[in-house]
């Protein structure tokens, strides 16, 4: 007689139940590593530290020359805003770039398959930076002032809720233009050198057009949103927001989607 011994596997309950369905990584552990990505890295935290030192360091223009400086809440806020708007979107670049410059996209996109998912999360943290930015900018503007107060300077009392969310708002979207770029080159380097580079180039060919300058120039339309000018400028404003943050972003978002990972 002979004697036939099978060997079943061993399986998982529920692991092949037809239509069973896995809930991916949760969107807040996404958000956790992505700000770990963007800020728990050598070169991350000397970019941050630059950006924090430039905003002290514009602050220092309006404290010293009182006599060719305007002394108000406006001025003070506004060189905080500048100096925000320097370094602050090359954070976000690199935090959109990273997978792809480092060659990490096939690890990161086959623990997380659903692209979208990851660059919500990267966007997400560049508006958590971008907040979190303009409060040190805010807090820094507040030191500038308590210094040119003690220093028996008259102040402008022109500080308002207004003031501030635009302020607020003139720090994201600065932010957002780095963001719609990242998305949109996929390269660190040419993603940095096209921030410094476009806004500079527009700006030239604003002063020989007055249609570039009011309307394709960001640089000029988002400082009348800085200044509160709406009036009159709101359609440039939203004109500038479309060209530099919106078009591109969505053309990032869908590249991103469709790019095949080498």
């Amino acid at each position: 007689m002979t004697s036939t011994t099978m060997t079943h596997p061993v399986r998982t309950p529920g692991a092949d139940t037809p239509g069973a369905t896995f809930s991916g990584i949760p969107f807040g552990r996404l958000v956790r590593v992505e700000w770990s990505k963007a800020t728990d890295t050598r070169a991350a935290r000397w970019l941050l530290i630059a950006v924090a030192a430039t905003t002290v360091g514009l602050m220092l223009a309006p404290t010293f020359s009182p006599s060719s400086i305007d002394q108000s809440y406006t001025s003070y806020l506004g060189f905080a805003a500048v100096a925000l708007s320097i370094l602050l979107p090359v954070v976000s670049i690199l935090t959109l770039t990273s997978e792809w410059s480092q060659r990490t996209t096939l690890a990161t996109f086959t623990q997380e398959p659903r692209r979208m998912r990851i660059v919500t999360a990267k966007i997400t943290v560049s508006l958590i930076l971008g907040a979190s930015a303009a409060v040190f900018g805010g807090l820094v503007t507040a030191a500038g002032l308590g210094v040119a107060a003690a220093l028996g300077r008259t102040l402008d009392a022109n500080l308002s809720a207004g003031l501030l969310a635009t302020f607020l708002l003139y720090v994201v979207l600065n932010v957002m233009t780095g963001v719609a770029l990242g998305t949109l080159v996929h390269n660190s380097a040419a993603a940095i050198v096209a921030s410094f580079v476009l806004p500079i180039g527009f700006a030239l060919l604003g002063r020989a057009s007055q249609l570039v300058a009011n309307w394709l120039d960001y640089s000029t339309t988002f400082n009348w949103l800085l200044k509160g000018e709406w009036s009159g400028h709101t359609s440039q404003i939203l004109v500038s927001v479309i060209l530099w943050v919106a078009i591109p972003l969505a053309a990032g978002l869908l590249r991103t989607v469709r790019r095949e990972i080498n």
